[in-house]
Order: structure tokens, then sequence, then C-alpha cells
């Protein structure tokens, strides 16, 4: 009985899939096709789609089988702060698209901002925009 359960889901999975396939809806892409692990080495760098993981409602591209590998392993260490959302705009409350190339990596954790300003006004307290941000987050990003 499991198998066919199994067998059932599979075949509704790839309806799914099809359907969407069909209609044109793709998968979104993590911030903007750059590779998240790339920001912790130095340096973002454009991702290939070959080097591909799903996590996270998205699909993650990598500029290398051996970054992919370190984010399918621990997605949470390089994935980026409030969802690649910016972190400014978390810490006052609201959301705003992150922009891949205005970022900071602080403790190990990549912080995307919309704009320079936003980030500058965001480095001027650290410590404080983190915790405010991380306050507001599940309240402007319930799910």
């Amino acid at each position: 009985m499991r198998a066919l359960s199994l067998s059932v889901f599979l075949a509704g999975l790839l309806a799914l899939a099809a359907t969407a396939a069909q209609a044109g809806n793709q998968l979104p892409v993590a911030i903007a096709g750059y590779d998240s692990v790339s920001y912790h080495k130095g340096e973002p760098q454009r991702g290939e789609a070959r080097f591909n993981h799903f996590w996270n409602g998205a699909i993650w591209y990598f500029a290398s089988e051996e970054n992919r590998n370190a984010f399918r392993d621990t997605p949470e260490q390089f994935a980026p702060k409030y969802d690649g959302y910016c972190a400014w705009a978390a810490s006052q409350g609201y959301k705003a698209p992150g922009d891949p190339m205005v970022y900071v990596v602080h403790d190990g954790t990549l912080y995307l901002q919309v704009h320079p300003r936003a980030q500058e006004l965001w480095k001027g307290d650290k410590a404080g925009n983190i915790k405010t941000g991380d306050e507001n987050w599940p309240r402007i990003h319930p799910f």
C-alpha cells in the first residue's frame, strides 16, 4: 500500500510540474542568480544554471559544484538574511528588495540592502539594526 501511495504522490507531483511548465510558471531564482557562497569567499560571482540547488522556494545558482555542495549541506550558513530582502528595510519594519551588489557579510551572515544609502544607514548601527530586523521579520514576512 505504501508503494502505491508513493507512486500516486509522484504521479501527482509530475502532473503539477507539467502544468506549471505549460502555464509558463517558473520558480524564482534567488538573489538574481548570484552565488551566495561566493560572498563569503570575498567577492560575489554570478552562478551558473548547471550548478543549482532548490531551497526555500527558489532555485539557487552557484559558480562551482564545490559552492553548490557547500550550500546544499548548510544553506542557512550561506543564504542571505531576511530571504535576500533589504536588511535596512527589515530594521525599519518593512520589506524592500535586496540588491545583490549592495551587501555586507557581517559575523558570517550575508545581508543585502536595497541601495548604497540604505547600506550606509544600516552600517551605522549594525548590532541595533540586526536586532530590530530580527524582531520585525516575523511580522513583515509571516510565512
